[in-house]
């Protein structure tokens, strides 16, 4: 009965997706740039796509306040000015242009006449010259691009998910004062079952009496990590952003894990780095163990950042991947090819998706459980254990 109960979800999807390659059966599929788009950062919301009775396609999306510093003054406006990359915008002293967008990234910022190590990104913001659509440069030949601190797709995904994140706990909370003494309902029962889980089978097997001092750190972390990755897998606004795929975000994780691992490291710690118990005199004295020790320092904040990163960022690609390869097939073979493909792909989709959800919570446990793992290694005394 329950594998019945999702054959109507298979259906809906593989409708959807057969309707998709009617649309695009004479259209030109890239899918290097669909899949990018989706998994990367980028200063406008995209939402979808509408053609008009001419044929002409117009993107829909949600244009975030563009940011940035050049020669000390600050420049605000919406990223709407660019036009999805299709125009330049006049600041006050300089003309600004997005590269990447409507135009090709040679053709927006003639990327063919700089040098290579100093071509921009996709999405950056450049300082363009006179003449349209070339890149300024400085004295020293370096391409200029403004100091952006814009709010972009994954800063706004980050202020959503933190400002639920605090509704949903802060509701939980109320609840406990307003149901003093009876049990737990509704949201306040997951919350409790996903607080005790990380107490009791997470952080408090690892850092001993030491639990209470670092467990509003690692409580934070763990439901931050979680609730970013799956509002990463529901595909509409305002979920759908890929926050913990995005290497900035798990680098300032990470870094702060550093921070607190070594700044509350006690000197047994430190002894152990830079003279390692049971290692023969002659490695300390080179110095090749205290080397190691501290290279592994910083090894393990890397170790973290990647390790979630790559996890969360290979299963969006997979999935579009699924998606994307019937549009391929229904280009190059026809929409019968691809349609037949589409079921098969759908499946695979839906698969992964559920895999995803399973992925969000490990990598959410993985990261508090190794971050938790370090600060043990730096608090504990070996003395009074």
């Amino acid at each position: 009965m329950s594998r019945l109960k999702i054959l109507p979800l298979l259906v809906t999807l593989f409708a959807f997706v057969m309707m998709g390659c009617s649309s695009a059966e004479k259209e030109e599929v890239d899918p290097g740039s669909i899949i990018v788009g989706h998994v990367t950062d980028s200063h406008s919301w995209h939402l979808f796509d509408y053609k008009t009775k001419n044929g002409e396609v117009h993107p829909v999306a949600i244009n975030l306040p563009v940011i940035f510093l050049d020669e000390g003054h600050l420049e605000v406006f919406s990223s709407k000015q660019f036009h999805h990359g299709h125009s330049v915008y006049q600041g006050r002293n300089h003309t600004y242009a997005l590269v990447g967008g409507g135009l090709a990234k040679e053709e927006v910022v003639c990327v063919k006449e700089a040098a290579v190590e100093e071509a921009p990104l996709e999405d950056d913001i450049v300082e363009v010259g006179d003449e349209m659509y070339i890149l300024a440069k400085d004295n020293d030949g370096k391409v200029i691009k403004p100091i952006d601190i814009s709010i972009t797709k994954t800063a706004a995904a980050i202020i959503i998910a933190v400002t639920l994140l605090i509704i949903i706990i802060l509701a939980s909370a109320k609840k406990y004062k307003v149901r003093a003494g009876k049990a737990p309902h509704g949201m306040q029962s997951l919350i409790e079952i996903l607080v005790l889980h990380v107490r009791d089978d997470i952080v408090g097997p690892i850092l001993g009496r030491n639990t209470e001092r670092f467990l509003p750190y690692l409580l934070t972390l763990f439901f931050f990590i979680f609730f970013c990755n799956i509002l990463g897998l529901i595909p509409f606004f305002p979920a759908g952003a890929n926050i913990t795929g995005n290497i900035a975000v798990t680098a300032i994780l990470a870094l702060i894990t550093f921070f607190i691992t070594n700044l509350n490291g006690n000197k047994h710690y430190w002894k152990d780095i830079f003279n390692t118990p049971g290692v023969p005199a002659w490695l300390k004295i080179f110095p090749l163990m205290p080397v190691v020790e501290l290279v592994g320092v910083f090894t393990k904040p890397i170790v973290l950042m990647i390790r979630l990163f790559a996890n969360m960022t290979a299963g969006h690609i997979v999935i579009l991947g699924f998606v994307v390869i019937i549009f391929i097939l229904s280009n190059s073979l026809g929409m019968a090819v691809g349609g037949a493909v589409s079921a098969v792909s759908v499946i695979f989709a839906v698969f992964i998706s559920l895999l995803e959800c399973l992925v969000a919570y490990i990598q959410a446990f993985v990261f508090t459980m190794l971050s938790a793992l370090y600060i043990s290694m730096a608090v504990e005394n070996p003395e009074e254990a």
